[in-house]
């Protein structure tokens, strides 16, 4: 689950998103309306929006990713708390409102309500081979047998198979799988990738490309 916190209070927003990534959710930060907008063009969040940020306000955000149709979902925050400004969030395009300040166990559950939330229509089952991916019911599978995945190696193999073979470099894994506060020297995704390799069995699928990352294909 990748979560955007998009929060001018700089010391709140490292918080919460310390915290979702040790839920196990990829988090990045924004701290204003022009970063939420250049992280939204690039990826799908829920997000958890501060309606008052600098630059681009929070209204604007809403409005934008209401009248592209997002597949990103939005939670509110605001200081505010009566009803009419709950309404008023809800109708700009909100999915949700949380007012400050919150108990981050109630943020928490939020935003994993949204990310449960239907929206577009999950893509279509991925496969090479024997191996198939089914991310809508979060399966894969190998020869009939199912595969007893993390997230993380779900969300890699998902990744590789969505590319039909193009090599799909490590930055690139590390960017679309983790976040941006992976470290970028980081050996985590070759541990993933062997991990993976392991769960998958022979004949080998995943394999190394010289200086150009990693691809599925035939041994």
């Amino acid at each position: 689950m990748r979560v955007l916190i998009a929060e001018d209070d700089d010391r709140l927003a490292r918080a919460v998103a310390a915290g979702l990534r040790r839920r196990g959710m990829s988090a990045d930060v924004a701290f204003d309306g022009g970063g939420a907008l250049d992280k939204l063009a690039v990826n799908a969040y829920v997000v958890v929006l501060d309606r008052d940020l600098p630059g681009v306000h929070g209204d604007e955000i809403c409005r934008r990713l209401a009248a592209g149709r997002a597949e990103s979902r939005i939670l509110m925050l605001t200081a505010a708390r009566s009803v009419r400004d709950r309404v008023e969030g809800l109708g700009l395009g909100a999915d949700d409102y949380l007012p400050k300040p919150f108990d981050f166990t109630e943020l928490v559950a939020r935003i994993q309500a949204l990310a449960r939330r239907p929206g577009a229509p999950p893509p279509a089952g991925l496969g090479f081979g024997d191996l198939t991916l089914d991310p809508g019911r979060r399966v894969a599978a190998r020869a009939g047998r199912t595969l007893a995945l993390t997230p993380k190696e779900f969300a890699v193999l998902e990744c590789l198979l969505a590319a039909d073979g193009r090599p799909v470099p490590a930055e690139e894994l590390l960017r679309r799988v983790w976040d941006e506060a992976a470290d970028p020297f980081t050996t985590t995704v070759k541990t993933t990738i062997g991990r993976l390799r392991a769960k998958l069995g022979d004949p080998p699928v995943i394999q190394t490309v010289r200086d150009s990352g990693y691809r599925i294909g035939g041994s």
